[in-house]
């Protein structure tokens, strides 16, 4: 593995000879290493049966972050179809972090687009994600973002009898819960608990995105679903982004995608929540 990390750090340009090297814990997708030359440290993330495009699309979506010049993020330094080579993040959280994270977010979240989607379909997790344009946001939560998730999971058997009949049903009255709109802005579009560091001086670095144009009530609802934010983040995003007195009705709809990616992913454990949101609105 040494060699294989030495190799890729060449592609990166760095002729240095490898110091250490060490497999990091957490990652469910692919291996993640801290590897350290004389002078600079290293993340490498690799993954042998990486799906097409599948680092590109990260390098991509870090880029698109980094132009909102609201968080930082870390420096790409080159990827290929099995890995992708960055700085490492290194630091810890100051008293600032989690306001500075709240505002932070907040800031993305002011960078407007024309249409909701992306130039490209990218990956949240390790499935596709469904980006093609649209021009406002109830046919876009429709169609790109729980449709596809749906019949993934039919195909899967995942969705079966009720819980299928009730997944439809829900997409067949959508506009009773959820507004449509057409204000989309740039959403980091995997934004849990995990998927932000305390980099130098307790600066926060956004990592693995999913990103796209979107509403900004759909990020928000994941940040609340499997925690990981501070009473301290919500207030600092919330002196720019007041939330809607009705958020609170639909943030379940919301997070129903994301529910879905981890049922398709990880399978029956998350079926009780997927259950739990679907009963919650198909009473009728």
């Amino acid at each position: 593995m040494k060699e294989l990390m030495q190799k890729t750090l060449r592609e990166a340009g760095e002729q240095a000879e490898i110091k250490n090297y060490r497999q990091l814990s957490g990652g469910s997708i692919s291996q993640a290493y801290l590897v350290e030359t004389a002078d600079t440290s290293y993340f490498i993330k690799w993954h042998e049966e990486a799906p097409l495009d599948f680092f590109r699309q990260e390098a991509l979506g870090l880029q698109f972050l980094q132009e909102a010049k609201a968080l930082a993020v870390p420096k790409v330094y080159t990827w290929g179809k099995h890995f992708i080579v960055m700085e490492a993040v290194t630091g810890t959280s100051s008293s600032q972090t989690e306001e500075e994270l709240g505002r932070g977010i907040a800031a993305l979240h002011a960078v407007e687009g024309s249409i909701f989607g992306l130039e490209e379909d990218n990956f949240i997790g390790e499935l596709p994600q469904i980006n093609s344009w649209e021009g406002s946001w109830l046919p876009f939560l429709r169609n790109k973002r729980l449709l596809p998730q749906i019949e993934l999971g039919r195909s899967l058997g995942r969705l079966q009898s009720k819980r299928s009949e009730k997944a439809y049903r829900l997409l067949d009255h959508l506009d009773e819960w959820v507004p449509d709109h057409n204000r989309p802005v740039k959403v980091h579009g995997d934004l849990w608990g995990g998927n932000w560091l305390p980099g130098r001086q307790g600066h926060p670095v956004l990592i693995d995105p999913a990103v796209w144009y979107g509403d900004p009530e759909f990020e928000l609802a994941f940040t609340h679903l499997f925690g990981g934010f501070s009473n301290t983040m919500y207030r600092a995003y919330e002196e720019f982004h007041r939330p809607d007195p009705l958020f609170e009705e639909r943030k379940p709809i919301y997070q129903l995608y994301y529910l879905l990616v981890h049922l398709n992913i990880f399978g029956e454990s998350y079926g009780s929540a997927v259950d739990a949101v679907l009963n919650r609105y198909t009473r009728f």
